[in-house]
C-alpha cells in the first residue's frame, strides 16, 4: 500500500477558504420594530440597519440588555430584544449617535 495520495490538507483547497462577510451599509437610520411571529405570542423588539460589524453589534446588543434588564440575541445583521422596551432602546440608540425609525408593528 502506498501514502502517496493526499487525503487532508490544510494548505490550500476548500477547507481553508472563509468566505468573508459584506456588511449592509447604514443609511444612518435604525430601525426598529416589534414582532411575535413564531415566538408563541412573545414580544421580541427587532433593530436592524446599523452597519456595523459583528463585534461591535454584540457589544451594542450588550449594553441594550443591559439597559432593558432582559435577554436577547444578535442574528445575522439585527439585533433582538426580549420585551417591549421601544422608549428605553430609542434612548439608547440615540446616544449611541443612530437616528430612530419606528417601523412595522
Amino acid at each position: 500500500m502506498s501514502d502517496d495520495s493526499l487525503v487532508y490538507s490544510t494548505g490550500s483547497g476548500r477547507i481553508n477558504q472563509q468566505k468573508e462577510k459584506s456588511i449592509t451599509p447604514s443609511d444612518g437610520y435604525a430601525r426598529v420594530r416589534r414582532e411575535t411571529k413564531g415566538r408563541k405570542g412573545k414580544g421580541v423588539i427587532v433593530i436592524s440597519g446599523l452597519g456595523l460589524d459583528n463585534k461591535a453589534l454584540k457589544e451594542l446588543a450588550k449594553k441594550l440588555k443591559k439597559t432593558c434588564g432582559s435577554g436577547g440575541s444578535v442574528v445575522d445583521e439585527t439585533i433582538e430584544v426580549q420585551g417591549d422596551k421601544r422608549d428605553v432602546i430609542q434612548q439608547v440608540l440615540e446616544k449611541a449617535g443612530f437616528k430612530v425609525k419606528f417601523t412595522g408593528g
